[in-house]
C-alpha cells in the first residue's frame, strides 16, 4: 500500500469540513445569524457557536496535520515506506478522523483531547521512525 494514500484522506476530510462551513456560513448569513460584512475583517459580532466550531476545526486541520504531510512526503521521497510508518499514517489519519466527528459532532472536550494528544504521540513517533530510518541507511 502506498504512503500518499493517508493523506489523500485526510486532504479529504479537511476539503468536507472546509466545504461544510462555506454552507454553514451561507446559511448564517441568508438567516441573518451574521452580517456579511463580518467576513470583510472579522470583527463585530461573531458567528454563531456552531459555525464558528467548524471555522476553528478547519484551522486546526491546517495546523498539526502540517507535519503528517511532510513526514509521509519525505517518505514516499526517500523509499521509507515500510509497514511500520504506514501503520502509523494510516494511524493518524483514523484518529483525525475521530476528532473531527468528536469535535463537530458530541464535543466532549476530554474525549477530544484525549484523540488529539494519542495523534500527536502517533506523529511524533513517525517522525522518530523516519528519522531513524535516515540515519541509518
Amino acid at each position: 500500500m502506498n504512503v500518499l494514500y493517508p493523506i489523500f484522506v485526510l486532504a479529504l476530510l479537511t476539503l468536507a469540513v472546509a466545504m461544510r462551513l462555506g454552507f454553514l456560513r451561507w446559511r448564517a448569513v441568508s438567516r441573518r445569524e451574521v452580517k456579511v460584512e463580518y467576513y470583510q475583517a472579522y470583527q463585530g459580532e461573531g458567528e454563531p457557536p456552531a459555525v464558528r466550531i467548524v471555522s476553528r476545526h478547519l484551522i486546526n486541520l491546517m495546523e498539526m496535520p502540517v507535519l503528517f504531510y511532510i513526514a509521509c512526503l519525505i517518505a514516499y521521497v526517500t523509499g521509507l515506506t515500510g509497514g511500520v510508518i504506514l501503520g502509523l499514517a494510516w494511524t493518524y489519519a483514523a484518529l483525525r478522523i475521530v476528532h473531527t466527528v468528536i469535535h463537530l459532532g458530541s464535543n466532549v472536550v476530554l474525549w477530544r483531547f484525549r484523540v488529539f494528544a494519542f495523534s500527536v504521540m502517533v506523529l511524533t513517533l513517525l517522525w522518530v521512525v523516519l528519522l531513524a530510518g535516515l540515519v541509518t541507511r
